[in-house]
């Protein structure tokens, strides 16, 4: 019997393989699989999906990441920072970008003296050169717990394959190079619609890939030099109970569980990039317009808060969500919904309300956001969209703390393809928001056919087959390991 690791350090990994086709697909065929995740969430996950030949572990993050802050941790985290930056300049680099001048802003003189501008010569070769991109990811393969943090659950299992949520970029790349050490083939999935824009260099030495779509594949392979023989595009598995329909809660049930008017149009506000910039202008703006007589039809407004708004650290996400919660107070018809925590390390990340996203983007009239995943998502469900810039005068206006406009965010990869697709509008102050909803109010097939090839670009697989797709992606892998074993 063939058996495989999977690391799940992410909420959107926990979707992407427990709730999707992907494991029943695997299990099915006979492999049995060890899942490692976070160690205060396995005993939950365990008594939720009781599979034969599905086991749980923990991921260990607390020691990963203890050896990343005290073993020689300027170097470790130099690594990661080169590897987040580095990509190559034959694609889109304006994310990467806007990540340089995030460390410059946040650190001191100091450091940018130290670290900064060294470093800056070092990306200028990351951005021209293969193989100093290459030997980037061979300089990290040093950097494993000794004794091996996971020597024992690897001699233990055995596996033939370990497949992570991404190449490396977080602490996952512990597991990945232990299992390149090994010899033992090993794999990436992407989860992420930015991901493979956003990030770059792999952590460690990682074979295959399987990703949305042929613009994630050519990032792979132009950004950070995958063999594209190695790459699969197998579509995005958690999207596949969308095309379903199997989490969309009855529209008077949904709107009873928010105290909704069923007789209002609905706008929902999806919060999004509250790292760089303030929600609180966009959901203002929204909440003044449906209290007032500016809309074509009477409407009322659902906030979803962001997972970032519940961290404890910086205040500012805790007093931007109070302020959130102040305006429901202030004024009608608007109602805040928060998403569901799994616990640990995965927090607000844990897919526990697909119920509740779903059936807010299905039953919106219009879904507002920045220029969140949440635009793909909302595609999927045929609802119009609005990616809503409206910008505070200085950000945070917080020291070390660094804010960038939402409306220069417009050109990074993923953003700049959601305005080329023209899926949607793009508001920049308050009059241009009255008018795009005003537009999709009065008429919702606006955009449905941008809509539609939108995500026919980005996600490639449209019928809810993404799941089983990739798992036989990871099938046939293991197959090919297996002859070159004999």
């Amino acid at each position: 019997m063939k058996r495989i690791f999977i690391s799940a350090d992410h909420g959107m990994a926990i979707i992407y393989f427990l709730q999707s086709d992907v494991i029943p697909t695997l299990l099915n065929a006979g492999i049995e699989i060890i899942l490692l995740t976070d160690d205060e969430i396995v005993a939950q996950l365990a008594s939720r999906f009781t599979q034969h030949g599905l086991t749980f572990e923990g991921l260990r993050l607390k020691q990963a990441s203890h050896y990343a802050n005290t073993f020689q941790p300027r170097l470790q985290w130099l690594l990661a920072y080169l590897r987040r930056v580095g990509g190559s300049r034959r694609i889109n680099t304006e994310a990467m970008d806007s990540h340089i001048w995030e460390v410059w802003a946040e650190n001191s003189w100091k450091f940018r003296l130290g670290i900064w501008i060294p470093s800056a010569l070092m990306i200028l070769l990351l951005r021209n050169f293969s193989w100093a991109r290459k030997l980037l990811v061979r300089i990290q393969n040093r950097f494993i717990p000794d004794p091996g943090l996971y020597a024992d659950l690897f001699d233990k299992y055995q596996p033939d394959m370990v497949i992570a949520s991404t190449p490396g970029w977080r602490l996952d790349r512990y597991l990945l190079r232990e299992s390149a050490k090994r010899g033992i083939p090993n794999m990436t999935v992407i989860v992420g619609w930015d991901n493979s824009s956003s990030y770059n260099i792999s952590g460690a030495d990682v074979q295959y890939a399987t990703c949305w779509s042929q613009l994630q594949k050519d990032e792979l392979v132009y950004g950070s030099d995958w063999n594209p023989e190695n790459v699969n595009i197998g579509g995005i598995p958690s999207y596949d109970g969308y095309f379903r329909k199997q989490w969309l809660m009855p529209r008077d049930e949904y709107f009873k569980l928010h105290n909704l008017d069923p007789n209002r149009k609905l706008i929902s506000y999806a919060s999004s990039f509250v790292h760089f910039a303030p929600n609180y202008p966009n959901i203002e703006a929204l909440a003044k317009l449906v209290s007032s007589d500016s809309l074509a039809e009477p409407s009322q407004l659902l906030i979803r808060l962001h997972p970032s708004h519940f961290q404890d650290k910086p205040k500012i996400f805790a007093e931007e969500r109070a302020r959130v919660f102040d305006l429901e107070k202030k004024y009608p018809h608007v109602h805040v919904v928060q998403p569901v925590a799994l616990g640990g390390s995965l927090g607000y990340y844990g897919g526990e309300d697909m119920d509740e996203k779903s059936s807010m983007m299905a039953y919106s009239d219009v879904v507002v956001t920045v220029y969140s995943t949440m635009l793909v998502e909302t595609a999927v469900h045929d609802t119009p969209m609005i990616a809503a810039t409206i910008d505070t005068p200085g950000g945070w206006n917080k020291p070390k703390k660094f804010s960038l406009s939402l409306k220069e965010i417009g050109d990074w990869p993923t953003h700049k393809r959601f305005r080329d697709a023209k899926a949607g509008r793009v508001a920049e102050n308050e009059n241009e928001l009255r008018d795009a909803l005003n537009m999709y109010l009065k008429d919702k097939t606006v955009d449905a056919k941008e809509r539609r090839k939108f995500i026919e670009n980005e996600i490639t697989v449209t019928d809810a087959s993404s799941g089983k797709r990739t798992a036989e992606y990871i099938l046939s892998v293991l197959k090919k390991a297996n002859r070159k074993d004999r």
